[in-house]
């Protein structure tokens, strides 16, 4: 049987948002969230960001200039409807960006 949380587990978009921006954004996001949700910085470097959560539970965030835009990839196993909260919550690249 094909494992159906593989598609789920990496998720991406184009912002209109820096690199840096995008980081500090999912820092905020994830330290806010409550209880069994939140998650802390557990590593970070200049193109990503490693949280941890409830468990163990990895959240990883990455982010990459693309044609003056920042495609960012975000990636966890449990935590996927948090990460996609953050996800859709950026704004989007401008309209005729090419990422």
């Amino acid at each position: 049987m094909a494992n159906i949380q593989r598609a789920r587990t990496l998720q991406q978009a184009t912002t209109s948002l820096t690199g840096p921006a995008v980081l500090a954004a999912a820092r905020e996001f994830f330290s806010r969230q409550s209880g069994i949700y939140s998650a802390f910085v557990e590593q970070e470097g200049p193109t990503h960001l490693t949280l941890r959560g409830q468990g163990g539970e990895e959240i990883v965030v990455g982010v990459a200039t693309v044609n003056g835009t920042t495609a960012v990839n975000a990636s966890s196993y449990m935590f996927d409807q948090q990460v996609a909260l953050f996800i859709t919550g950026l704004p989007p690249a401008a309209a005729g960006a090419v990422a």
